[in-house]
């Protein structure tokens, strides 16, 4: 069966929130381990669900946004007001990271889904604060995008 987009997605959050522990160098091998350690504990859209396509495009979509974490922190530090990326929640970060790199990087995301998604993982993945910090974040990125053609 199929993933759909929001699972898909959600694999990404999770294997980029897994390479904020890891060296760069050991990305590849991370991603490996993460469609292999399927079974090993409960979790909602669990990677097995993932077939070779999907699998491939999760571990790439992650890859490109943990290579752009410069960029990304950097948009973020400079419209957190009293934040920086080093004192955010790292479940809040990697949420961010994929929002913004969505937002500003992925033609296929409109900017509304990057950030309704954002919201919704962070019910599921943060604390009760953090919808409405990744929400109050990507809205002030999001004014950013001129015309917003997305």
């Amino acid at each position: 069966m199929a993933m759909t987009r929001r699972q898909i997605r959600e694999n990404i959050f999770r294997l980029v929130f897994d390479f904020d522990f890891c060296r760069e160098s050991d990305r590849e091998e991370q991603a490996r381990m993460y469609f292999e350690k399927s079974g090993e504990e409960e979790m909602p859209n669990p990677p097995e669900l993932a077939g070779e396509e999907e699998a491939e495009l999760i571990a790439r979509k992650a890859g490109m946004v943990a290579e752009m974490i410069p960029q990304l922190d950097d948009r973020l530090n400079r419209i957190a007001r009293g934040w920086r990326t080093g004192r955010m929640a790292r479940a809040d970060l990697a949420i961010l990271r994929l929002a913004v790199y969505e937002m500003f990087y992925d033609d296929e995301i409109p900017t509304g889904v990057a950030i309704n998604e954002a919201v919704e993982l962070a019910k599921r993945y943060g604390t009760d604060e953090s919808p409405a910090f990744i929400n109050g974040l990507l809205a002030r990125l999001a004014r950013e995008i001129p015309g917003d053609e997305k």
